[in-house]
């Protein structure tokens, strides 16, 4: 079964740099677009949990998407983020993406309220009937404390605006029978089960190690989907110090970190996250050298 990835293989939901003063740094934000697109990806997640959507404004979230929009100059999709614990508000972040040239939506479950699975089901419906871009489901129970249950992705992948899934459940066989019966194009959002996804249907990755390892991550998936297996798993294998350090602590926090090891604009994080420690910085560095890259 070859199923056509909506907005290309290889995404990265990108960091939102912030100065010192923890304004936003505009400048940041088109170097590490252009960084992405350079590293070969064919698309960006903005306005994401590793942007730190909690900590910004909606104003700032429109801003966001019309820089990389502008940084990209077309060579990758943008996709929003455009969703939150509540219903009517995530609808007007979807429509002001919508109208900013969003290329495509990622809606997450809604978070805190724990709804059944029938309220996330007329959640994500009334997202996607919203506007005409395209949504892409995200499921990550361990930050949203529910989960898309498969009966519920299914269904939901028969409307016409729903067209992937963001799969962060951490849960392989559960994915392989929503690809099996549903057939809607799933990218993996847990890095070091990329390859595993992969491996039961998965598309490509929205990742977040894309911001440091980019261009192993396409490596990998062109060799995948070349046939040659065994490269690509050369690669996962070579990757996991990699996948495995950026979340030591939360992911926006250790990326940001890395992007500054690299000489890229990573910037401070917003409260309530805090910025890395130098004992964090130490391992980190230590983590990213084990996997071939290159930092200060």
């Amino acid at each position: 079964m070859q199923i056509t990835p909506p907005f290309g293989r290889l995404l990265t939901a990108m960091v939102t740099p912030f100065k010192d003063d923890l304004s936003i740094d505009w400048a940041g934000v088109e170097k590490l677009a252009q960084h992405l697109v350079d590293t070969g990806h064919d698309g960006i997640v903005v306005n994401g949990t590793t942007g730190e959507a909690p900590t910004t404004s909606d104003e700032e979230k429109i801003e966001i998407i019309k820089v990389v929009l502008k940084a990209t100059s077309g060579k990758a999709k943008i996709v929003a983020g455009a969703g939150n614990n509540e219903t009517s508000h995530s609808i007007e972040q979807a429509e002001m993406a919508a109208k900013a040239g969003a290329d495509g939506l990622l809606v997450v479950t809604p978070y805190y309220n724990k709804p059944p699975q029938a309220g996330i089901e007329a959640h994500f419906r009334a997202m996607a009937d919203a506007t005409d871009v395209p949504v892409m489901l995200y499921d990550i129970p361990g930050r949203t404390g529910m989960a898309i249950e498969p009966d519920t992705i299914c269904r939901l992948a028969e409307h016409k605006n729903i067209v992937a899934l963001k799969d962060a459940k951490g849960d392989v066989a559960s994915t392989s029978w929503v690809i099996k019966r549903s057939g809607i194009p799933v990218y993996s959002g847990d890095d070091i089960l990329n390859l595993p996804l992969l491996s039961v249907g998965a598309v490509g990755f929205v990742s977040v190690c894309g911001h440091t390892v980019g261009r192993d991550l396409r490596e990998m998936l062109d060799a995948w989907f070349a046939g040659k297996n065994n490269r690509a798993l050369e690669i996962h294998q070579k990757l996991l110090p990699v996948y495995t350090g950026t979340f030591r602590t939360q992911g926006a926090i250790l990326t940001k970190a890395a992007l500054t090891l690299m000489g890229l604009p990573g910037g401070k994080v917003r409260l309530p996250l805090v910025n890395a420690t130098d004992s964090q910085i130490a391992q980190l560095r230590e983590d990213l050298r084990a996997g071939g890259v290159k930092v200060s």
